[in-house]
């Protein structure tokens, strides 16, 4: 993780998007402090999370939480239902009858009628109803931010449909904030407001969602825009909208991380990462080809 620096508007879903390896569940971890960075820093609502004591930690971790994306590894197999929702306000100090309540009634608002899943266990639940379930212990802490790190990856289109309509009905519900994370750019596109493209660790591209979905500009956005599948036949894919396969990230390539799949890629990029510049008003993008005072292109 090189360099990556962004901010998030309260009621805003911002989406990260990008490949496997990239560094998104790893920024999502350092974000809740879950990973100690070894430089820079997180800001909360103007604290800094990285100063916080561990006292502290425990109250700002109230108001941030964390969808995994497995929903199946991250629930307790020993816990019921209702107690693995009902966990965060135990150790938060709240007595077991209320916890027991709020978490009965937060499932049913995510779709899981508690008379007849809460004593049950997780393997006795689908991929879509377990997810649900991660959602419901996430938010029954009252948090404002929620930190989704590829929540419906795992799930099918249909389930997956389901799953974002509740997301976005419970962001209106509860003026909730997203760092939505997913490799899936129609997901991102439905969910997002503005959207942050990674590659090798850094930021490539950042903007609004229709600016992206309209204008990819970074050679890399443009092929991950092209590699989604169509509906259309006369749209068929003549040849790999790229190419290779992502350096090794422990040694990455000296000037821009993307040089060596990128067909524009000039002796300049080796030389000096190329910093994000504007494009328009609400998009930015690394790249020499859209330097305010472009050099002769190779």
């Amino acid at each position: 993780m090189d360099g990556v620096s962004f901010a998030v508007a309260p009621g805003e879903t911002l989406g990260i998007v990008g490949e496997s390896g990239c560094g998104k569940s790893t920024l999502a971890r350092l974000l809740l402090r879950l990973i100690e960075p070894d430089a820079g820093g997180v800001t909360f609502d103007g604290e800094d999370v990285r100063a916080a004591s561990a006292s502290r930690m425990k109250r700002l971790r109230r108001d941030m939480q964390l969808v995994f994306q497995d929903p199946y590894a991250s629930l307790n197999p020993r816990l019921t239902i209702e107690d693995t929702v009902g966990f965060s306000l135990l150790v938060h100090g709240t007595p077991r009858a209320e916890a027991r309540e709020r978490a009965r009634a937060l499932l049913g608002r995510v779709g899981l009628d508690p008379r007849l899943y809460g004593r049950r266990y997780a393997h006795e639940l689908s991929g879509g109803q377990r997810q649900r379930v991660n959602i419901a212990r996430a938010l029954v802490l009252d948090p404002r931010l929620l930190v989704l790190d590829e929540p419906v990856s795992a799930l099918d289109k249909s389930v997956q449909a389901q799953v974002l309509n509740l997301l976005q009905e419970l962001k209106v519900e509860r003026a909730l904030t997203y760092v939505f994370i997913s490799h899936d750019l129609n997901v991102i596109e439905y969910v997002s407001d503005r959207v942050l493209v990674m590659y090798l660790g850094e930021v490539v591209e950042t903007g609004s969602a229709e600016a992206l979905a309209r204008a990819p500009k970074h050679p890399y956005t443009q092929a991950l825009f092209a590699s989604a599948p169509s509906m259309d036949p006369d749209r068929r894919m003549d040849r790999l909208p790229i190419a290779g396969d992502p350096p090794n990230p422990i040694d990455p390539p000296s000037g821009c991380r993307f040089r060596t799949r990128c067909p524009f890629a000039m002796p300049r990029c080796a030389e000096n990462p190329p910093p994000l510049v504007p494009v328009s008003a609400a998009h930015e993008v690394a790249c020499y080809l859209y330097e305010p005072a472009p050099a002769a292109l190779a």
